[in-house]
């Protein structure tokens, strides 16, 4: 059982959903980040997502897509990333898991990036690009090596695909909760809780639902009908804006634990 799976058997157990944000790796440097992941960690968070700066991000909005340009102007490098986990992912003692463009995993061989991902003490990888048809070779090093792999459903995927893509997924499935690129938004679809219950009656994966969620409100409105919820933009819109490292990381801290008191309150 990967440590995403016994993650999510925990939650049922104690009746709890998952909180999991998201956080550039690098951005503005990797000790930042790894302050803001402990920091997230004891606000409440249960699983931790890190991105990997991209310079031709597909999905990432404006937000995310600026946080990757300042890590890579900062000269962040992928060793940095396993580095990253490699020092520090026994203090913070929660799954974490990678954002990474199916071209970065290519390009350092499928086998090379798990087994330095695993060994460095991330449990999975969130892969929004990877498409189903090609997405077998990866998804069978994955289940081999008990590393997540996490794949994308988006509302404008059809049916038996969205099927498809839950077969070769495993931890949990992320469904985007609206059409288009990351980012806060004010409202959600009101067809979104039926398209979630459609989803749930074809998979036993855990469903989380990300894109989207700006605060507190969303993320109430969403917990009822998700195993977990991904925080993303609204997180990393605070650490730019935040004059400091320790202003950074109180920022994010308070804003998490206001997340994990609306979830848990839903």
């Amino acid at each position: 059982m990967s440590q995403v799976d016994q993650l999510f058997k925990n939650l049922r157990e104690q009746n709890r959903k998952a909180l999991m944000p998201f956080v550039t790796a690098g951005d503005p440097d990797s000790a930042t980040t790894a302050a803001i992941l402990l920091a997230m960690k004891a606000a409440g968070a249960d699983l931790c997502e890190v991105g990997v700066p991209y310079s031709d991000p597909i999905a990432d909005g404006p937000v995310i897509q600026a946080s990757y340009q300042r890590a890579l102007d900062a000269g962040f490098k992928l060793d940095a990333l396993f580095d990253l986990a490699t020092r520090h992912a026994d203090a913070i003692a929660v799954p974490m898991v990678t954002m990474a463009s199916y071209s970065i995993i290519y390009r350092m061989g499928l086998q090379v990036y798990v087994d330095r991902a695993k060994a460095a003490g991330y449990a999975g990888a969130i892969v929004p690009d990877l498409l189903v048809e090609e997405a077998e070779p990866l998804a069978k090093i994955c289940r081999d090596a008990d590393f997540s792999l996490i794949q994308l459903v988006t509302p404008t995927t059809p049916r038996e695909r969205q099927v498809r893509i839950a077969d070769t997924s495993t931890g949990f499935l992320y469904y985007v909760s609206v059409t288009g690129i990351t980012g806060e938004r004010n409202a959600l679809p009101a067809d979104l809780n039926d398209s979630v219950s459609w989803l749930r009656d074809q998979t036993d994966l855990p469903i989380c639902i990300g894109f989207g969620i700006s605060g507190v409100e969303t993320a109430a409105q969403l917990a009822p009908v998700a195993d977990g919820l991904i925080v993303g933009s609204a997180i990393v819109r605070r650490i730019a804006a935040a004059a400091d490292r320790d202003s950074a990381v109180k920022d994010v801290a308070d804003f998490v634990g206001q997340l994990r008191r609306a979830v848990d309150a839903a």
